[in-house]
């Protein structure tokens, strides 16, 4: 007999491996990664600041959370605009 749990459900997730978000990180983890929100799943990005505005690539999905990898910052791109 297959053992199923009862009660316990996942929602669809909000992102797919491969594809890019931009994201602000909201929060540090414990390990010294940056943490992002995607429609309320939680994303761990690593070589990040609290602060950041950074462009990520999704490269693993777990049941509670992603992690991504930094494909482009946003910080060059804000500092150019303001000094036009």
């Amino acid at each position: 007999m297959d053992e199923q749990r009862v009660g316990i459900s996942f929602p669809p997730k909000s992102v797919e491996v491969g594809k890019e978000y931009d994201v602000a990180i909201q929060e540090m983890s414990r390990r010294g990664e940056g943490i992002a929100r995607i429609q309320g799943l939680v994303v761990f990005v690593p070589n990040t600041q609290n602060g950041d505005h950074v462009k990520i690539r999704v490269t693993r999905i777990s049941r509670r959370f992603a992690e991504a990898e930094v494909v482009g910052k946003e910080e060059a791109e804000e500092k150019e605009k303001t000094e036009d």
